[in-house]
C-alpha cells in the first residue's frame, strides 16, 4: 500500500499523540477528529478538490 506521508506511522507516534490529548498541552483541544492516517485522508480530499 502507498502512503502518502512516505511511511507507515510507528507505535510511538500513535502513544505521544494519545498522550498529548490527556495532557494539559491539548486543553483546548475539543469536538476534533485526529486522524493518524499517513495522510490517507488529505490526499484524498485533495483529490476530490482537483
Amino acid at each position: 500500500m502507498t502512503v502518502p506521508f512516505g511511511r507507515q506511522g510507528t507505535g510511538w507516534e500513535v502513544a505521544y499523540a494519545a498522550l498529548f490529548l490527556i495532557s494539559n498541552e491539548s486543553s483546548c483541544v475539543n469536538a476534533h477528529t485526529l486522524c493518524l492516517d499517513g495522510g490517507h485522508l488529505a490526499a484524498s480530499c485533495a483529490a476530490r478538490m482537483r
